[in-house]
């Protein structure tokens, strides 16, 4: 197992920086300050550094700050199962054609996209955003499942991208006066082969995330444990029956329910429509049903346990971000948060307005004080 570490972040029109080089010693680091002062935009910054949009999931365009030229960059060193690497990203100024496309290094070397990074580190983070996420929308959830899959597959953005194309070319032909059947039958086969390839996958995460849940689970533990399972038309298929058989059942019911698509404007079978389904495991009861607390701890809880299959399944312990994550959290439960980020043996971020929340934190942890365009250490 070896725990990559950032000993270096730098900055240059991102955001609210104009320009920034901070050296980073500590395996917790706490920054602190006033709302809107610039600290989510520092774990925006370092989330950049794993496949996908970053925890933000923001254009690229509304990163670049907005009294620069149009253009950002971002580099780290770290310590990790390579020894000291260099990772860099951003975005060129633009020119009268616009933007070009984000641009990955390592080591000074072009990389091909921000999947080359996995290789040296891996991430997981949860920020205020997730807050409503048991009593928010299915896509929300499915949303937050694809992280936890790309978290330990690095590839699964590239199949959540492909079947989002393939649905939205057989909208397009469905709104046709006429529909091409031939050209719906191809569409189709590719709407079934991704789509059974990321139902695939999630199933996959979810249930080794439920097993290894299952193996820690502790009444007691102020995180409660997440009873969690997916649920939909293809992983119910998926459960006894071959991959390409359900591809098969897939597409016959794209056919037959082709008129009723046309009419709703989507697809409405399909892994498009999926849903995590989670309970409170102690209670036995919805997620969206236990109090506001419970859920802010159930989440924690949840993402806790990510971490530690991330861990198991590559290797590394990954870097984890927490934004304003003890704001809401009583003191019981905040030490309890403070003592289990300190077994996962991984490097941790974390946020928050108000510096005394991070007084349980181990002495050797790092803080900083972070003022509109400004990090500087504290004593």
């Amino acid at each position: 197992m070896t725990n990559p570490r950032l000993t270096r972040l730098i900055l240059q029109d991102f955001r609210s920086y104009p320009a920034l080089d901070l050296d980073i010693a500590g395996q917790m680091v706490a920054f602190t300050g006033e709302n809107g002062a610039g600290k989510t935009n520092l774990l925006e910054a370092i989330s950049l550094f794993s496949a996908g949009r970053g925890l933000r999931r923001a254009e690229l365009g509304d990163i670049a700050r907005e009294q620069g030229a149009g253009g950002f960059a971002v580099a780290a060193e770290l310590v990790g199962p390579f020894g000291t690497a260099k990772l860099g990203t951003g975005l060129d100024v633009p020119t009268s054609e616009g933007h070009g496309p984000r641009k990955f290094r390592i080591d000074g070397q072009p990389a091909s996209s921000a999947s080359a990074f996995d290789a040296y580190l891996r991430m997981v983070w949860l920020t205020p955003a997730f807050d409503g996420l048991f009593s928010g929308s299915a896509g929300e959830r499915r949303r937050f499942l694809d992280r936890l899959v790309l978290a330990i597959d690095p590839t699964h953005g590239a199949r959540v991208s492909a079947l989002e194309r393939a649905l939205r070319s057989r909208n397009r032909i469905l709104e046709e006066y006429s529909p091409d059947p031939v050209w719906l039958d191809a569409v189709e086969r590719e709407v079934a082969e991704t789509g059974v390839a990321v139902a695939a996958a999630r199933r996959e995460t979810v249930g080794q995330l439920a097993g290894l849940i299952a193996q820690e689970r502790d009444d007691s533990s102020p995180f409660p444990w997440a009873d969690i399972r997916l649920e939909g038309f293809i992983e119910k298929e998926l459960t006894g029956s071959a991959a390409v058989d359900v591809e098969d059942a897939f597409r016959k019911v794209l056919r037959d329910n082709r008129p009723r698509d046309r009419s709703a404007g989507r697809a409405i079978t399909g892994p498009q429509a999926s849903d995590l389904v989670v309970r409170h495991g102690p209670k036995n009861v919805a997620a969206e049903r236990a109090s506001t607390g419970e859920q802010k701890a159930l989440l924690i809880g949840l993402v806790l346990a990510h971490a530690r299959l991330v861990a198991s399944m590559s290797g590394m312990a990954p870097i984890v971000l927490l934004d304003e994550v003890a704001a809401h959290l009583d003191p019981r439960r905040r030490a309890a948060l403070f003592d289990t980020l300190n077994t996962l043996g991984s490097q941790v971020f974390m946020t928050g307005a108000d510096a005394m929340m991070f007084d349980d934190l181990r002495p050797d942890a790092e803080r900083f004080q972070v003022t509109p365009g400004r990090v500087e250490r504290m004593r």
